[in-house]
């Protein structure tokens, strides 16, 4: 270094002058070579990488391009050549207007549409949009077109995707192992939590009425024990096919949820009653559905019923549905129901409920209320119903509807029969001392009660103990359960009435009751569904129904109860066809014992 700095010494500032522009050039030469070999490396690099992404965008099945400010094609892959049918010199060129596009009901040049949503769309995110494209005449293609805006210093590009059905429908093969019931090829259960938001939005964005329908063939396990396994299939396949081809909605989707269960959806439905005409029309169907040896195997199948906004909240109406099919199934085979919210009020938490259940007898939250039941002709007060109602700390009074079904599946149910049994005894006894009017009090009573084995001894025991005269005590039990299971429903209701108490047929009239049967039951009573007397006063079939079934009634010896009277007109009406007694609003509302017993002094 010294070296360096004596020669410089040496020289003349005119020879350094020239020593340094030397160095000058020497060193930008130097720094160019350096630059431009960086340079080039980049360019490799880049060229590289977009060769790269080329290849991955022309291997790809959906068509990606993207346009310029100016609506320039700037890039289309192989699909959208293909799909489009571009010239070779398409690039740096606006889309040709040989395509067209459904916008809205009309068809737009698909260039044109592509430039009016670059100034409408301000640059924002193009939602996916399913449409249909058409190449030429006689050449239409469903599509989904997705369009986004990238935003640099650079002049502002658009990237487009458009994916055509035959793209979708090889993702749908991709995702059928777990979207599709292996046996019938129906959408399944995993299918319908992926479809039902927009099944909502569509519902709730229209006002229109969503209905969710859940099938259940009934008995199916022991049908597929008697004809065997494959011939069950055979059945479900079957089905299957029936419920896809019934003519019932052009917005009918229908699903196999599991072994035989199915659901349908139906939008835009009209009302309630053509939910429940679809499902009666396939009960009918099944009749003689499917033929074995020449033999039509007798199928049936219950139904529950869900439809927005009757049904209440939108995002509990497969919890409603199923709701109602458990209740159409506790009725008895070939039932139907439909979730409204005087039924299944779903602002009572079911698992608080159940916690509430045991304690709520020894707190004292549950009450006997009676309805009157009159004479028919006379208005006199000669029986009630003692009807359970539940003062929970937090909801309230409970109506019963809401948690009889609970009780009956946990079982507690039998606690609660003997409480409401002891409770109407005791209120026997007092009015006995007190000296007021003698009544008959019926018990509503429920299977799972009389099935424990200890029903008919505990009845006995309690009417021995309190002393009351069994004839002031009348137990109801409805149509549909009694008909379960007919020669045990007979047997304990026998025993019952070797003890003197009464016996009554409830909601008569719903069921499928027959002739023989009704012989053999030991009814005092029939009691008239009120679904039956609703429109009475119009309608002249039901008219006709009434007056059969008291006619009957009387032949066989038993006394007629009619339900749901809520004017003087119906009482005038139904006390003409012969009735014996009615109920309902007409005459009172169920009453806490000290309001009741003011009627009955």
């Amino acid at each position: 270094m010294n070296e360096v700095l004596e020669i410089l010494s040496q020289m003349s500032p005119g020879e350094q002058g020239v020593l340094g522009l030397l160095l000058l050039v020497v060193f930008f030469f130097l720094y160019r070579y350096f630059v431009l070999r960086d340079k080039k490396k980049m360019e490799g690099m880049l060229e590289h990488n977009l060769h790269v992404f080329q290849k991955a965008f022309d291997i790809s099945e959906e068509a990606v391009f993207i346009l310029s400010e100016k609506n320039e094609v700037l890039y289309a892959n192989s699909a959208l050549v293909e799909l489009l049918r571009l010239p070779s010199d398409f690039l740096m060129k606006q889309l040709e207007d040989t395509a067209q596009i459904k916008a809205k009901k009309d068809w737009v040049p698909f260039g044109t549409y592509l430039q009016e949503h670059r100034i409408a769309s301000k640059d924002k995110l193009h939602l996916p949009l399913q449409t249909q494209l058409k190449i030429s005449e006689g050449e239409v293609i469903p599509i989904t077109l997705t369009i986004d805006a990238v935003i640099t210093h650079m002049p502002k590009k658009r990237v487009c995707n458009l994916v055509t059905i035959q793209q979708r429908d090889k993702d749908t093969a991709r995702s059928r192992i777990y979207f599709r019931h292996q046996l019938t090829d129906l959408p399944n259960q995993l299918q319908i939590y992926q479809d039902l938001p927009a099944f909502f939005a569509k519902a709730h964005l229209e006002k229109n009425k969503l209905a969710l329908i859940l099938l259940h063939l009934d008995n199916f396990s022991m049908l597929r024990s008697i004809i065997g396994h494959e011939q069950a299939n055979e059945v479900l396949k079957k089905f299957a096919k029936y419920l896809e081809t019934a003519e019932v909605n052009a917005n009918t989707t229908v699903y196999h949820t599991f072994d035989n269960h199915f659901l349908l959806t139906v939008t835009n439905l009209p009302s309630i009653e053509e939910a429940k005409t679809f499902v009666e029309a396939i009960q009918a169907k099944l009749a003689s559905f499917y033929k074995m040896d020449d033999s039509n195997l007798h199928l049936t199948v219950s139904a529950g019923i869900a439809v927005y906004p009757d049904s209440g909240n939108i995002r509990k109406l497969l919890d409603n549905a199923y709701k109602a099919l458990a209740d159409a199934e506790k009725e008895g085979d070939g039932k139907i129901s439909v979730c409204i919210p005087e039924k299944f009020n779903k602002n009572y938490d079911e698992l608080r409920l159940h916690s509430d259940m045991p304690g709520a007898l020894s707190r004292g939250e549950f009450e006997v209320y009676y309805q009157p039941i009159v004479k028919a002709g006379q208005g006199e007060i000669v029986a009630a119903e003692a009807l359970i109602r539940w003062k929970h700390p937090q909801y309230g009074l409970i109506p019963p509807f809401v948690f009889i079904g609970l009780m009956e599946r946990t079982g507690f149910i039998v606690k609660l029969g003997q409480y409401i049994l002891e409770e109407v005894l005791k209120q026997q006894k007092r009015w006995e001392l007190f000296q007021f009017k003698e009544i008959e009090v019926s018990i509503n009573v429920s299977m799972v009660e009389v099935n424990t084995g200890e029903f008919v001894q505990y009845v006995e025991r309690k009417l021995g103990q309190y002393q009351v005269d069994p004839a002031l005590i009348k137990f109801e039990i409805t149509e549909g359960i009694a008909m379960r299971n007919e020669s045990e429903t007979v047997k304990h209701f026998l025993a019952l009435k070797k003890l003197g108490v009464g016996i009554s047929l409830d909601d008569f009239g719903t069921g499928y009751t027959s002739f023989g049967y009704l012989k053999k039951f030991p009814a005092d009573n029939l009691k008239i569904d009120k679904s039956l007397v609703d429109y009475i006063l119009t309608n002249e079939e039901d008219q006709r129904i009434v007056k059969a079934i008291i006619e009957l009634a009387h032949t066989l010896g038993m006394k007629i109860v009619v339900e749901g009277i809520e004017n003087e007109k119906m009482a005038e009406m139904i006390a003409s066809f012969g009735c014996d007694y009615m109920q309902g609003y007409h005459f009172a509302k169920p009453l806490p014992v000290f309001e009741f017993q003011k009627l009955i002094r």
